[in-house]
C-alpha cells in the first residue's frame, strides 16, 4: 500500500542539486522524499528526508540509513527506476522532483517516460533553470505570465492543441508530434497565457522563476 502525505513532496534524485532550489521547493512542498542516492544529496546539504525509496544499489551506506530516523523502503524490483518507484510507492496532491536532471540524458529521459506512464501524478520537474509538466489533456491551463516569457510545449506523443491564448504564435489547432511538429521556444504576449492539448503528451516548458505561477495554474485545473 502507497504511503501517504498529505503535504506536497519534493522527491530528491541522486544528480545535481542545488542548495538554494532546494530551499525554495522546500517550502512549497515540505516532505523530503529521496530515490535510492538522492538521500545522500541531501545529507550534503544538511537534509534528511522523511523517507528513502528504491533498489538501493547507490545509496552510500544502507545499513546506517536503516538505522537512523529516516524511514527506508527497499524495493529490489528492477523494473521500474527509483523514480518510478516513489511515485507508485507515495500518494500525494503534488510532487516537486529535483536532481533527476543535468547527469545521464537517459535518466532524465526515464523521468519523462515515468510520468506518461502515471498520467495521475501531479508532478512538476525543476532543473537547469526551468519547470516542466505535463500538459493536462482538455483542460489546459490559465497561467498568470509577463509578456516576452518563454512558452515551450515539447510531444511526447501525438497531441492536438484546443486552447490558446496570450501567445505570440497561437498552438490551438496545430497538431504535435515527435518528429513532425513540436511547440518550443514560443513566447507570451501578455499577462495571462491559457493553452491546452486534447490528449496526454505534451511537455510544458517554462522557466523555473514561474514555478509560482505554475504551481497555482496546477491547483485551479
Amino acid at each position: 500500500m502507497a504511503k501517504r502525505f498529505d503535504e506536497a513532496v519534493c522527491l530528491i534524485g541522486g544528480g545535481p542539486l542545488d542548495a538554494g532550489l532546494l530551499a525554495r521547493a522546500e517550502r512549497l512542498a515540505p516532505v523530503l522524499v529521496a530515490a535510492d542516492r538522492g538521500a545522500d544529496r541531501l545529507l550534503e546539504l544538511g537534509r534528511r528526508p522523511a523517507l528513502v525509496i528504491g533498489d538501493m544499489d547507490s545509496i552510500s551506506d544502507l545499513a546506517a540509513w536503516q538505522a537512523g530516523p529516516t524511514e527506508v523502503l527497499h524495493l529490489a524490483e528492477q523494473d521500474t527506476t527509483d523514480f518510478e518507484k516513489c511515485l507508485y510507492a507515495t500518494e500525494a496532491p503534488l510532487y516537486l522532483a529535483l536532481g533527476f536532471t543535468g547527469g545521464r540524458m537517459d535518466h532524465t529521459l526515464a523521468v519523462f517516460h515515468a510520468l506518461l506512464a502515471r498520467p495521475g501524478k501531479r508532478v512538476v520537474v525543476l532543473g537547469e533553470g526551468e519547470a516542466m509538466t505535463f500538459l493536462p489533456p482538455g483542460r489546459g491551463l490559465r497561467l498568470a505570465a509577463r509578456p516576452g516569457m518563454r512558452v515551450s510545449v515539447f510531444p511526447f506523443a501525438e497531441t492536438t492543441g484546443i486552447l490558446s491564448e496570450g501567445l505570440e504564435w497561437p498552438v490551438a489547432g496545430l497538431t504535435f508530434a515527435p518528429g513532425r511538429q513540436s511547440g518550443t521556444s514560443n513566447r507570451a504576449v501578455a499577462e495571462t497565457v491559457a493553452l491546452g492539448v486534447d490528449r496526454g503528451g505534451a511537455l510544458l516548458i517554462l522557466p523555473e522563476a514561474a514555478l509560482g505561477t505554475l504551481l497555482a495554474a496546477l491547483a485551479a485545473a
